[in-house]
């Protein structure tokens, strides 16, 4: 395999596992009755829609038929990203939700 090969392999990686990072968040915040698109406009207000968000929000199941991602993994995906400012707006929401219950 040659350089240009495994580069390339190296960005279609990246881009399968940042897919995944931000179908765990769409689909967190589905379980959570929480829009996506808010809190990630919140997180980044400068920034026009995102494709991959809205790409991953079509393939979120409802909550019912969902598996509860805790928050804690949500938070380390999003670090694992660097969305520091994302994980920030969860937060917020996860402290939120704690209070009215």
């Amino acid at each position: 395999m040659d350089q240009k090969e495994m580069e390339q392999q190296m960005i279609q990686a990246y881009q399968r596992d940042e897919g995944m990072m931000v179908l765990v968040f769409a689909q967190w915040c589905v379980n959570h009755d929480l829009d996506a698109r808010e809190l990630y406009s919140r997180a980044y207000p400068k920034q026009a829609e995102n494709p991959l968000l809205a790409q991953m929000m079509a393939n979120t199941v409802p909550k019912e038929e969902s598996e509860e991602i805790p928050d804690a993994t949500l938070l380390g995906v999003l670090s694992l990203f660097g969305n520091d400012d994302l994980a920030f707006v969860v937060t917020e929401e996860i402290e939120r939700r704690k209070k009215q219950a």
